[in-house]
């Protein structure tokens, strides 16, 4: 399959920070590929450097065939971009933010309406084609900003945490939205922090501090978790979590939600868990063997980054 996007050994170095290091891996054209991290884990640098705003400190980078340095201005045109804070004009409309971009992009005037007119219907903007961009929601703002770096049809879409801070509702919008760019064939790269919505990529990265930790499937990435996972329920889940991370490690330990997870290599963890709740007065409800989310993955590299997969 063609790569639509590859790195050989990316880095880029502010000084002493190494904040991407070394950093290898493909990108298949017409699939949706994750980048996952927690802030600082170096997932904006890389889609700076995909994008050509900087050059890296070493390594090479392609987008669509073209060299991130030395071709940058092509590669500028065929792709869209929308960073964390996307240039949305408050005082204009959507119409004329659109427009606006439509002319940075250079898109004809005499098909420009058919193309505007589509990305509103799929983006569900037309009833609010002359409502003020600063007015809008922030979810409805998300789809705007899209709706702009899809303007000119690039071939590869670059979105730097694109539902950061979007409700539930319009964060499920928003990704129904990328499915349909999907079917049209386009290859979308995208950063998130969260890891339930990793789960919807084709394929996945996990990076930290600059490195990265593996990279596969979702399914590949949880078959990298060496033991189980056994889920604890309880009625005060945090009280519980602290009383076994200060017995088990806090590496083996992790708070989801209303339950709380323990890595089980084996011995006899199951005992331990029920006695150390026991002595801390912790009634638990119920004690299971699940299977693994990601954040168990990434909680697990973490602890032991030698483990995890070679890109």
């Amino acid at each position: 399959m063609t790569a639509a996007i590859r790195t050989e050994a990316l880095s880029k170095h502010f000084g002493l920070l190494k904040a991407v290091d070394a950093v290898s891996f493909s990108v298949t054209e017409g699939e949706i590929f994750g980048l996952v991290g927690p802030d600082g884990a170096g997932k904006t640098t890389v889609m700076r450097l995909l994008t050509a705003i900087m050059d890296p400190t070493s390594g090479q980078a392609w987008v669509s065939g073209r060299h991130t340095v030395r071709e940058a201005e092509a590669i500028k045109e065929h792709i869209g971009y929308m960073s964390q804070r996307f240039g949305l004009y408050a005082d204009l409309t959507v119409m004329e933010n659109i427009a606006f971009y439509a002319d940075i992009y250079g898109v004809p005037r005499k098909s420009r309406a058919e193309r505007v007119e589509r990305l509103l219907g799929f983006s569900n903007l037309t009833p609010f084609k002359r409502r003020r961009a600063g007015d809008l929601s922030g979810g409805m703002k998300q789809k705007l900003g899209l709706t702009c770096a899809l303007v000119h049809t690039p071939k590869v879409l670059f979105l730097d945490e694109p539902t950061n801070g979007v409700d539930p509702v319009s964060r499920r919008d928003f990704w129904r939205v990328l499915y349909q760019l999907l079917r049209e064939g386009v290859t979308i790269f995208l950063s998130t922090a969260y890891l339930d919505e990793a789960e919807r990529c084709n394929r996945l990265a996990l990076m930290h501090q600059g490195h990265l930790l593996a990279v596969g499937t979702p399914d590949e990435l949880k078959r990298l978790m060496k033991g189980t996972i056994l889920e604890v329920r309880c009625d005060r889940p945090r009280a519980a979590a602290q009383k076994l991370r200060g017995k088990l490690g806090a590496e083996n330990v992790g708070l989801f939600g209303d339950c709380v997870h323990v890595v089980s290599s084996g011995g006899h963890v199951e005992e331990q868990v029920r006695s150390i709740l026991s002595d801390a007065s912790i009634p638990l409800e119920s004690l299971k063997i699940v299977e693994p989310a990601l954040e168990d993955v990434f909680v697990s590299a973490l602890g032991n980054p030698s483990a995890a997969a070679k890109p």
